[in-house]
């Protein structure tokens, strides 16, 4: 069934982020995944690089973004987007949490400064 309640999205952890599953090959999409993620005051991001475009909305709060060597800080309804082969870097550095919705292709991976390879299950 095409239709995903917020009581059935599946929660991970990662980095320090929570990250709520709602599109993916496990819920029916063939072509994209999408998500929420929850970002705790005072997160520093992990640093990665990404193989798939990735489109990312804040829905609330501040986050600085650095993609490449371009930093930016996003407010809400602000939106960012990632090309893949691009290194993105999401730090919460405010006082407040963070959340934001992010859309792209089943089969991303995320591959990390010390040479190894995420293929996250909530993109996946």
């Amino acid at each position: 069934m095409p239709f995903i309640r917020s009581t059935e999205a599946r929660p991970h952890e990662i980095h320090g982020a929570r990250f709520l599953a709602y599109a993916n090959p496990s819920t029916g999409s063939k072509e994209l995944s999408a998500w929420r993620a929850e970002i705790p005051a005072h997160t520093a991001g992990t640093a990665h690089t990404v193989t798939k475009e990735e489109i990312i909305h804040l829905l609330d709060g501040r986050l600085a973004v650095t993609v490449d060597a371009e930093r930016a800080e996003l407010a809400p309804g602000d939106v960012l987007i990632v090309n893949a082969g691009s290194t993105l870097r999401v730090d919460n550095e405010s006082d407040f949490a963070a959340a934001m919705w992010t859309c792209t292709s089943v089969g991303l991976e995320a591959l990390l400064a010390d040479g190894s390879r995420l293929a996250p299950p909530w993109a996946n």
